[in-house]
């Protein structure tokens, strides 16, 4: 019988059990433990990150390429700025961004965003020119801006408002075609001013003109003599502790009649050199003084106002570019040509301002126009001799007003109360008069004074109990059709009954 080799045997077994126990652990280990994934890396790319762009409406186009599912784009808080499109699929797609035409004479700037998941994002830089850039007519005449300066200039526009009691025009004046006395008028006197201040004025209007005194006409540069005269006027009335509103009055009606498309780059290039070099000379008055942007600006549609605003635009910017006290100053703008009803309709949107509380707004009141300024009877219409309803006359019956009294000057001072004072914009009532009909004779004469007198206190009734800030239109004239109050010849007062009642007006 063969011997087995015991020992090889059991060898053997053992080596057997070893492989197949390996053999069960690889398989066990293949099957339990997963292959590891290929970690994917989405990508997220533009073709621009920097866009500049023109003050004019203007464009350019982004490519985003991408190969995650979804992305988003946007403009977060920039109003000027659309896109073509806010989202997007994998792939490469093309978006538009387009900004509105900057009608400041500062260029802007903001950040647009493209997301996706996963992915970090990506920013794009949008620059827009100024405005200035595209006008290139005339110099930059804002060649000394220094830092801001809030000395003197803590009162907020609405602040200011509230210290303002009773306003007086310089009228037929400082704006006169031909010189400061080519209407009638002698020139202002710190004199004058003393006796406008004593009789209960808190506030001067310098009505001004300026495109007159060029000593270069093709680069728009302003008289220094000028200048430097119409700071001596200003002077007068902040050595009487006055407020001062200083304008650019009808000036010729460069921009008065101007306010159209066709007209608005050479206008407004105008508009930004005269402030510019106003707003230097004037910049270290305190918050006494103020600068309205224009007078009686003729607008009657909504694209007019849209013109309007823009040369208001280019009035702030220019100012508050010179810096100093500039850079606090409150400023008036005009509605559109000063009325009440087309202000209420139009001037739905005031410009921007880097200044806060800083705006009034301006509208004047010479209504009914028969009563207050009419010389001669028209087809439409006859001139008013006689204003309120306990004026009219018996017998002079179809001289009466028949519209504009006491419920319709409520009503309209109402109207600016509303859209403006509610909302802390100041509104001053920039003019107001009615002219004295002196050719009438006996009791018409004076039921017409006693009706104009009465006229002119509840202006200043209504102005006040609806925030407004009442000037009155002061043009010097003494005689029939006049308005003015003192004999400026040898300063005096020459009109006691009017003055007496805008001064009661107060109470």
């Amino acid at each position: 019988m063969k011997t087995i080799n015991i020992k090889f045997v059991i060898t053997a077994f053992v080596l057997f059990i070893q492989m197949g126990v390996l053999s069960c652990n690889s398989e066990s280990s293949s099957d339990d433990v997963p292959d590891k994934e290929e970690e994917v890396i989405n990508t997220l790319t533009v073709d621009k990150t920097a866009i500049d762009l023109e003050s004019i409406e203007s464009s350019a186009d982004i490519s985003i390429t991408t190969d995650v599912d979804t992305w988003v784009i946007s403009s977060s808080g920039t109003s000027w700025i659309t896109l073509s499109e806010t989202s997007g699929t994998s792939g490469t797609s093309t978006v538009k961004i387009t900004a509105s035409e900057n009608i400041s004479i500062q260029g802007r700037s903001a950040v647009i965003t493209v997301n996706a998941n996963n992915v970090d994002a990506v920013k794009i830089t949008v620059s827009q020119a100024g405005a200035s850039s595209a006008n290139g007519i005339y110099p930059d005449y804002n060649t000394n801006p220094i830092a801001a300066d809030p000395t003197g200039m803590s009162s907020t526009a609405e602040e200011i408002a509230a210290k303002i009691s009773l306003g007086w025009n310089i009228g037929n004046t400082l704006e006169a075609t031909g010189g400061e006395t080519a209407w009638g008028n002698p020139m202002v006197t710190k004199q004058l001013i003393d006796l406008v201040k004593a009789n209960g004025f808190n506030s001067i209007r310098i009505p001004c003109a300026w495109d007159q005194y060029l000593e270069d006409v093709d680069n728009a540069k302003i008289k220094e003599s000028w200048l430097n005269r119409v700071k001596e006027v200003v002077q007068y009335c902040v050595d009487n502790d006055m407020y001062v509103v200083l304008n650019i009055h009808w000036d010729g009606g460069w921009l008065e009649l101007n306010v159209n498309e066709e007209s608005k780059t050479q206008v407004n290039a105008k508009q930004k050199a005269y402030w510019e070099q106003i707003a230097t000379h004037f910049r270290d008055y305190d918050e006494r003084l103020l600068f309205a942007s224009a007078n009686e600006p003729h607008v009657e549609t909504a694209e007019q106002m849209a013109v309007l605003n823009y040369y208001h635009q280019t009035f702030i910017d220019a100012v508050r570019a010179t810096g100093g006290r500039n850079a606090y100053r409150t400023l008036v703008v005009q509605g559109p040509s000063t009325d009440i009803e087309k202000t209420n309709n139009l001037m739905t949107t005031l410009p921007t301002d880097s200044a806060t509380d800083r705006l009034m707004a301006e509208v004047h009141y010479y209504t009914p126009y028969q009563f207050a300024l009419m010389t001669a009877d028209e087809s439409w219409g006859k001139m008013f001799y006689y204003w309120g309803t306990n004026y009219h006359s018996t017998t002079d019956a179809d001289r009466n007003t028949t519209w504009g009294e006491e419920t319709d000057l409520e009503n309209y001072f109402k109207l600016m109360k509303t859209q403006f004072v509610d909302k802390g914009i100041p509104v001053i009532l920039g003019e107001f008069a009615a002219i004295r009909r002196t050719t009438l004779t006996g009791d018409n004469l004076q039921l017409h004074l006693d009706s104009r007198a009465y006229y002119l206190k509840t202006v200043i009734q209504q102005a006040k109990a609806n925030g407004l800030l009442p000037y009155y239109w002061d043009a010097g004239g003494l005689g029939d059709l006049g308005t003015g109050l003192f004999d400026r010849s040898n300063n005096s007062v020459f009109d006691t009954q009017a003055l007496n009642a805008l001064v009661e007006g107060l109470n």
